[in-house]
């Protein structure tokens, strides 16, 4: 069990009301059940495991990506990525290295410096950070602002 922090607290820092198309790729049940209670009857959450992301075909304007290891990661960032509407923002969530209690080692952990560097190619940037619980931190990543006409 992740000690999350609120309900209502996760959801607005990760902009749910903002968005109507959402993906959740392999999210915990209890995050995906926190989505689903404080969606409006106008949004659709959608979600996928890591590993058949590839299958979607539609685009999201939310994408929160759960992803704590980097076995496997850049796969799944990329379809990720593929799947992001323009304008949209994708939420990558990890575990914080310094801490115990997920189920990935610390060595194998997903930090900040390679979740730039895997989205650097794909022109996204990274503007904003929530604490999810006491273990997780989610990195908000967003298309580069283009130079002023």
């Amino acid at each position: 069990m992740v000690p999350y922090r609120g309900a209502a607290e996760i959801v607005s820092r990760l902009e749910l009301s903002a968005a109507a198309e959402v993906l959740l790729v392999d999210p915990p049940p209890e995050l995906e059940a926190m989505f689903a209670a404080a969606a409006s009857a106008q949004q659709s959450i959608r979600s996928a495991e890591g590993r058949t992301v590839r299958s979607v075909k539609e685009s999201f304007d939310l994408i929160l990506l759960w992803q704590e290891s980097r076995v496997g990661s850049r796969a799944v960032f990329e379809a990720a990525v593929k799947r992001l509407a323009p304008g949209g923002r994708l939420w990558v969530v990890t575990a914080l290295r310094k801490v115990s209690g997920p189920r990935t080692p610390a060595i194998h952990r997903i930090e900040l410096p390679d979740l730039k560097k895997a989205f650097e190619k794909a022109g996204l940037v990274n503007d904003r950070e929530a604490r999810l619980s006491a273990w997780h931190v989610a990195y908000r990543f967003v298309a580069r602002p283009g130079p002023a006409t």
